[in-house]
């Protein structure tokens, strides 16, 4: 093939993605659109209708949820605060989707300003534990995992507290990605995107501002450490630890799950790093004690948290 030809090849392929992208937010905003617009009883129950109709055709990420939570279920079974329950690993994966549909739809009616009552509505408890770590005005991490509506989290925690910042991927689709970020900036949260997060993290935190970062995604062994979760060993990301230690931020677990007809954000109380260990073994505590309270939200909320992802994948099991 000449040289000409590669060129026009890539501008092909360059111009298809770019179409597809654009198809892909097009069909976001129609649909989102139409939902947001009708009420929100009826609309959380599209959503939950969503849920079952993608859990239907995204086989993939069906098997994946159904495996994950499977694997998961005799650990989970062995916990305090686990209610007993017939459901099998599908019909938790079922339900899973359901409540990823329904979240959906509440980050519709936000985006196209038919949400404020939904974020508004939001009820924090153990705000006594922020305003401790507040005062020492040293910053505040979040942390939290992909549970219940995590956007709406951030959002309503912006509400509140109004000097929030949120630790995100960028959207390979960059149409979507703007979608995305006029979700997230919305009641004055900031983005902070995972390249040059360090760097810019602790410049939040010299503010005393609260930072949300989500430790639940698989990592590679260069930027975690293995920690036990849910039964089985999962590489962690460090940075909190790390930072936790290098300047005293406060590391508050933080989550959200359904409650009713809303949603509650619990903050509970600070996790101190054990400063009589340092390097990879304080850290590595520190890791674990942070996914520790992952893995107590998921027990007693198993179909509000992200089944979907592969959490394990750079974990070899035996």
């Amino acid at each position: 093939m000449s040289k000409p030809d590669k060129v026009k090849v890539k501008s092909d392929v360059a111009m298809m993605k770019k179409l597809r992208w654009l198809l892909e937010v097009a069909l976001f905003l129609i649909v989102s659109f139409s939902i947001a617009l009708i009420p929100k009883r009826i609309a959380l129950g599209a959503g939950k209708r969503l849920g079952r109709f993608l859990f239907r055709i995204l086989k993939r990420r069906r098997s994946i949820a159904i495996a994950n939570i499977t694997a998961a279920l005799p650990f989970m079974t062995r916990q305090e605060g686990w209610i007993p329950t017939s459901d099998t690993p599908e019909e938790i994966a079922r339900k899973t989707f359901e409540n990823l549909g329904m979240s959906l739809v509440e980050i519709f009616k936000v985006y196209h300003g038919f949400g404020r009552s939904i974020v508004e509505s939001v009820e924090f408890r153990g705000i006594e534990h922020f305003e401790k770590a507040k005062a020492r005005q040293r910053g505040i991490a979040f942390i939290g995992g992909h549970c219940g509506n995590w956007e709406l989290m951030a959002l309503a925690s912006g509400a509140r507290f109004r000097n929030v910042s949120v630790v995100a991927r960028r959207q390979n689709n960059i149409y979507l990605h703007n979608v995305m970020e006029k979700i997230r900036i919305k009641f004055g949260n900031r983005v902070i995107y995972k390249s040059g997060a360090l760097k810019a993290m602790i410049s939040e935190f010299r503010q005393n501002r609260i930072v949300g970062v989500l430790i639940d995604q698989a990592v590679s062994p260069d930027d975690g450490y293995r920690v036990g979760f849910l039964g089985r060993d999962v590489w962690t990301i460090r940075m909190p630890s790390l930072i936790a230690r290098k300047t005293g931020v406060a590391l508050l677990p933080v989550f959200i799950h359904r409650e009713g007809t809303g949603h509650v954000i619990t903050i509970f109380p600070e996790i101190l790093p054990n400063l009589e260990k340092d390097g990879d073994e304080g850290g590595r505590e520190d890791v674990a004690r942070l996914t520790a309270a992952i893995e107590q939200y998921i027990v007693r909320h198993p179909t509000e948290w992200y089944w979907i992802h592969r959490r394990w994948k750079n974990s070899p099991q035996p």
